[in-house]
This record gives C-alpha cells, structure tokens and sequence, in this order.
C-alpha cells in the first residue's frame, strides 16, 4: 500500500464534535478496578469454585522422554479407597485431535494423544487419569499404578532433531514446518565491505504465571450441556476445541475463564488435561476438578523460546547493511499447540525489523522433540528476531570500527516511508525509529557514560536494542447495554489474565458515552454471556478489542441519540452526550438522562464486530548497562531505559506496568532462566529450587518514557504493549555484557548469561591469548 491511500484514513482518527469527554478517564492512569476486590482475597480462580459434589481428577504421568509401553496394571488402583473411576490411553483412543494454526501451510503435526496409549513422548505426558472423592485419595492412588516401559533414544535439542531420524512414525521426518522468503538482489552480498555472522541458542523458558493451570467441568444430564471453567486465554476457543473432541454441539458447551492468574501465552491453547476433565465430568455425571501443581507445569506445561538462530549482515565501509541472512530452528516438543507455529512465523515476518534492509533471506524450521510442548511465551518470535538483528548490528560495528548506535542510525527506516509494505506481506504501519534512538540515547546519557567505561578497573558495558511489535490481526467483538438505573454493561470478546481489562475498557466506552468509568461494568470470559471473539493473544486486546467497544459504545449513542431527541422533542437540533445523558446544543435546561432513557426504552443495546484495516505494529529502544565482576562472573544490571511508542494509550499506568513485567521476564532470560535436560532427556529443572526467576532483587533501576504516533489501522490508534519488554531487554543485556567483555576478548556468552558461562568465556579468551602468545 502506498503512504498516500493511508493518509486518507481520517476515521481511524476520528474526533466527534459532539462529545464531551470530561471525566471520563481515558488517557489518565488509573488504579485499575479489579486490584480492590483482588487483593482483599475477592478474586474466584478455578480452585476456589464452590462445586457441589466435585470430585478430583491426579494425572501419572510419564517418567521417560521416549519409551515404549510394555505392560500397565491398574487394577490395585482401581481398588483404592476413594476412586471413582480411572482412565487410560485406550478409554480416549478414539477421540479426535486439536487442531494446529497453520500459519506457515500445512504442518505434518506428530499425533497427540490425550492419555499416552503404547508408547511415551516426554517426561510428563499424561498416561492415566485417576478421579477420586479427593485429590489425595486420587495421588495415593497413582503410586499402586505399575507400569513397564522400555526406553528409547531421545532427541530434545532441536539442531540434532533437524538431522535424527524421525522421531514418531507418522511424521516424514522431524522439521514439521520449513518456511522461506527472500527480497533484494544476492550480488548485494559481493558489495560488502566486512560481514558479520553470529550463533544465538535461546535458553528454553517456563513461563510460570502465579495460577498454574486448573479446569473444572460439570455435565447436567438432563438437558445435555456441558460447563467448563478453565484458566484460558480463549475461552471461545476453548469451548469450541472441547465441543469438537467430545462430539457436542458448540451450543451445549459453556466455557467459563474466571479470574486468570497470569498466562503469557502457556494458557492460548488446550491441553490432554482438559479434555480428560471434561470427558470424564460428563462420563460421571458428576463434576471433575484438576489443578496442577507446579512441578507439573514445569514438566508438562508449554514452554517458550529454545530457538536456534544463525544468522549473518553484509557491511558496507559506512555501516549501511547491504544484505541480510537468518537461518532459524524452533523446537516444537512431542505435540503441538494450537499457536505452536507462530514464533517462527513471527521470527519470519518481522525481519529485518525497524531496519531498512533490501537484500534479506530468512528460513524458518520447527522441529518436535522429546519434550513438553513449545509454543507461545510473551513475545512469541519477536524477542528472537530482535536479538538476532540486534547482535548482528553490535557484531558489525565491532568489525568496522564504529559506535554501535552509528549503525542504527544509519540503517533504521524513515519514518516519511511508513506505511511501508514488506516482500514478505507485512506493512509497518506508524513510528518514528530514529527518534526513538536519539530519545533513548538522550535520556540514558549515552555519549557521557559510553566514554566512561574504560575508567577503573570495573568492567562496565553499555547495550542497545530496537525492536518492533506487531499487534494482532482480524477482527473482535463487543457489545454496550444500557440498564435500567442508568449504568452500562460492556461484554468483550476478549478476555483477562491480569492486564487490567476491565478498567481499560471501561476508560474506552466512558469516553464515547461521556460518563465516568466507574459507571461502566464489563462482562468477559463467559461465553454464555459474551459475543464471538478471539481472546487475549498477541497484544492484541486494546488494539482490536478495544476498538471494538469503542464502536459498540458509538452505536449506543446513536441509538439513544434518536430517542433522547424525540423525549426533548428537539427535531433536527443537535444533541451532546455529556456525563449525565443528552443536551441541546443549543442551550441550558433542556437535557434527558441516561436513567430516563433507560425507563423509557428499557435495556438498549448495541453491538458491533470490528475488524482492523490492518496490523499495529508498535516499536520502542532499550539501553541497558552494566558492571561484570571479572573473578566470579557475576553481571550487575545496573540500569534500564525503555522508550515505547505504543500508539494512543489509554492508561499510562497499566501501560508502563506491562513494560516492566515484561522486562522482568527478559532479565530472566537474559540472565537467569533456563529449562535444563540432561544427556538422556530428562529435565532438571522440576521446581522452583531448579528454575531461577527473577527476584526483587535482580531488577534494577528502570526509567520509562514513550512516544506516540497512533497506528492508521485502528480507529482507537492504538498498538500493543505487552510483550515490549521481553522483546527490548534481552538484546540489550546481552550487548551490554559483551560490550562489558570486549577488552577481555570476549565475544559470546550463551544465555542465561550466568556467573558460570561468563567465568568460563572470560578464561576460554584468556587461555586464547596465552596460545596466541607462545613462540
């Protein structure tokens, strides 16, 4: 699309002259709605459903990545004191397979059995699941289980998956999923004055949100319909997956995601758990609960990241990037999520992000694995593209001489050239990079404390990264009621895990209806009592679903608009919708209320499905800082700047909140977290003891500020935010730590950059330099 059909979309924009706005909350930071009731012990998570009768539902699960099923007794656990009924992998044989998003064609997913039924794919892999009057009953019931298995070579590393045989049967082979696309001219690569090429092996990630996973299910017998409620992202998705597999009508399943403690992508799609809870709740006729424990979800729940990315950058003598190279392989695990190809169709797409590179050629590859499954961690390819442009940038610099953000400078897009479609059908939409670097720089005081680290004798390094955001496609649905009293009711089909939805929103429709958000109650996660939606993925919500009610919230007006004028009986005068209903223009005296317009119409309500005229693509600059004490290895982040640029924010607060949870997690990743197998495939990092996460303590000193060039692709203008910091931070840390090393002669550390890894890199180059130095 040209820049200029984009310049006409003056209703993505739109201003109405007939609103007033006071009071409404929008733009403001507000204490979100939800922490009252939370944070008083208010908030109803799955364990705490008051389910009359339940029974629990314990999983054994499998001890080996890779194993043949010899031999299964069950019969002294179906003995035990308590047990209600237990399933194996022959009682769900026949039910279908979810489904997987093909995003990049067709994906030869490896079978997904609910319950393992002949042979065993990962460590934790559902194989028996034992219902009783209580889940202790339920565990000391597991352990009277015997199983014999006989164990096979495992493959969880996903370069050695690339070339070993093929791991399940009904795949041709491992890579499941290989996509390419290429623009510009390869002779690019001739022209280069120097090139760069770097290896990344991202640390595989728990994303470990506070509520692990849990779902409950209840079967009326009578009229046949089926309630789940489940910790999920997507309800509608949900219900609609557990509709398919059991054979019921979409219409006779309710799903319920109540309050949601934390996700971050783990909870997008179903798992074998759910549909067992569901299966044997209608089965039983009585409700079924599980809620996991958390070496469960370290085991069995989906992780993030684990890429492989290799990658190289043509230089030309002034540092412009002539061509571009990136080779990515993303393992899968032994079954698929619904999502589990978006991280290397993210990684694909995105490059070569904010950077103004013609030549580029970019292969992207899934692999299964002996694993848990691997799909969507907050960010879902996009920290992966970031790091690799970023290291690259930082590689080539080095090389040629020259300040990294010199580079940056001389290669980002130009922010008259935006809109700007890509060769491999992205367009950015808005932003303005350059100024998001020099605002960075200035507000770090880069030029002052870059030529500082060379004083004393602290290692000190300084670190930048540029990263853009896409935000979520299609289409999400809304709806406004009028109630009787005067309040108004928004269902959304989107839904919440922790963002603070429910004051968003609510800022949203106040500024249409010219009220005060606290007038506002929205309704979500209930799929009895929301519209079709798609969820909350992709920081995509305020974009998409916040345009959506802010339609819906327009439509209302206009309906309430002709009945207030027939009340007022102001024939063609223009009405303004103010905090308490509508007023003539035209002077004091005559108004109606909404309340009065609620007694005479009843409950109005309008609807509205919105869907975008593109993709948001949000952008921002991190710069990070830090000190390396060389004997230990021990890396201090010392200091963090953020600058985002997130289009039209609708709450400062909930906006730099999500940057640092965000950069939270990529500390982590950076620096501490990383989900380790040993050399048969058996995860080491079961519990909290093992997994390193952040702490209160490893977070530095964080400064914040942001930019706003609102996207033309939405009528709200607004872009995502949520997965900023987990794309921004981890390239900064890392080019930080390697800037701190460079006099060293150090020039790549895997993450988790731990004291270990930088201890044996700072020795590996010193041994280097003494060979180096023998006659």
């Amino acid at each position: 699309m040209a820049h200029a059909e984009h310049g006409e979309m003056a209703h993505a924009l739109e201003r109405r002259p007939t609103l007033d706005v006071a009071g409404s909350g929008f733009g403001e930071p507000l204490t979100r709605f939800e922490d009252d009731r939370v944070l008083r012990g208010g908030g109803r998570y799955v364990a705490d459903l008051p389910l009359a009768d339940c029974l629990s539902m314990v999983f054994l699960r499998s001890p080996a990545p890779r194993a043949e099923i010899k031999a299964l007794r069950l019969g002294a656990a179906r003995a035990a004191a308590g047990v209600v009924a237990i399933y194996s992998g022959r009682d769900v044989a026949d039910l279908p397979r979810p489904r997987v998003n093909a995003l990049l064609g067709d994906i030869d997913a490896p079978d997904r059995p609910v319950l393992a039924r002949g042979e065993l794919r990962a460590v934790g892999q559902p194989i028996v699941a034992i219902v009783a009057e209580s889940a202790a009953a339920a565990r000391d019931a597991a352990d009277l289980i015997e199983m014999d298995f006989g164990p096979q070579e495992a493959v969880w590393d996903p370069e050695a998956a690339v070339d070993a045989a093929a791991i399940f049967p009904e795949t041709a082979g491992n890579a499941v999923l290989d996509h390419r696309w290429r623009s510009g001219d390869p002779s690019a690569w001739d022209a280069a004055t120097i090139a760069a090429e770097v290896e990344i092996r991202h640390p595989g990630v728990a994303p470990a949100p506070l509520e692990c996973r849990a779902t409950a299910a209840a079967w009326d017998r009578d009229s046949g319909h089926l309630t789940i409620w489940t910790g999920t992202q997507t309800p509608q998705r949900a219900r609609d997956d557990i509709a398919r597999i059991l054979g019921l009508d979409p219409a006779r399943v309710r799903a319920v995601a109540p309050d949601v403690g934390g996700a971050f992508g783990m909870k997008a799609s179903i798992y074998p758990e759910d549909v067992a809870v569901a299966m044997a709740a209608r089965d039983l006729g009585r409700p079924v609960r599980w809620v996991a424990e958390r070496s469960e979800d370290l085991l069995a729940a989906s992780l993030g990241r684990g890429a492989l990315a290799r990658g190289s950058a043509a230089f030309d003598a002034t540092g412009r990037i002539l061509a571009l190279r990136a080779d990515m392989v993303f393992p899968l695990g032994a079954w698929l999520t619904f999502s589990a190809a978006v991280p290397a169709w993210n990684a694909a797409r995105i490059l070569p992000g904010p950077y103004a590179i013609e030549t580029v050629e970019v292969r992207v590859r899934g692999v299964v694995t002996n694993t848990a499954p691997v799909g969507i961690y907050r960010g879902a390819g996009r920290p992966e593209a970031a790091m690799l442009l970023e290291r690259l940038i930082e590689a080539g610099a080095r090389r040629l001489g020259v300040d990294p953000a010199l580079v940056r400078r001389r290669n980002l897009v130009a922010p008259a050239t935006l809109p700007l479609a890509r060769a491999n059908g992205t367009t950015l939409d808005s932003g303005d990079y350059p100024a998001l670097l020099e605002k960075t720089l200035l507000l770090a005081g880069y030029d002052r404390i870059r030529g500082r680290r060379g004083e004393g004798d602290q290692l000190v390094g300084i670190g930048s990264s540029l990263y853009v955001e896409p935000c979520g496609q299609g289409w999400e649905s809304a709806s406004v009621t009028l109630e009787t009293g005067g309040r108004f009711t928004v269902a959304t089909g989107s839904s919440a895990q922790g963002q603070g939805r429910e004051t968003t929103f609510a800022q949203i429709a106040a500024r249409e209806l010219a009220v005060a958000p606290e007038a506002i109650d929205i309704v979500q996660g209930d799929t009895r009592a929301i519209p079709r939606g798609t969820g909350a993925l992709a920081s995509r919500s305020t974009a998409i679903g916040g345009s959506a009610v802010q339609q819906a919230a327009r439509a209302l007006v206009d309906k309430a608009r002709s009945l207030a004028a027939r009340l007022l009986k102001a024939g063609g005068s223009p009405l303004v919708v103010d905090g308490a209903g509508f007023r003539a223009a035209g002077g004091p005296g005559r108004a109606v209320t909404w309340d009065r317009i609620a007694a005479v119409a009843g409950k109005l309500r309008a609807d509205a499905v919105y869907t975008a005229d593109g993709e948001a693509w949000a952008c921002g600059c991190c710069l990070a800082q830090v000190s390396v004490d060389g004997l230990p290895g021990k890396v201090t982040l010392e200091r963090l700047v953020c600058v985002d640029d997130a289009g039209t924010v609708v709450n400062p607060r909930l906006v730099d909140g999500q940057i640092v949870g965000g950069l939270a997690q990529g500390i982590g990743e950076a620096l501490l977290e990383r989900v380790v197998y040993d050399p048969f495939g058996q995860p080491l990092t079961g519990s909290l003891m093992d997994y390193a996460l952040p702490r209160a303590d490893d977070m530095p000193a964080i400064e914040l500020d942001r930019m706003c060039t609102p996207s033309p692709f939405n009528t709200l203008g607004a872009k995502g935010v949520g997965e900023a910091g987990t794309i921004g931070a981890p390239p900064a840390i890392v080019n930080a730590v390697l800037d701190a090393l460079a006099p060293l002669g150090v020039e790549h550390v895997d993450m988790p950059m731990t004291p270990e890894r930088v201890w044996r890199a700072i020795r590996t180059a010193a041994d280097g330099c003494r060979e180096e130095r023998r006659p």
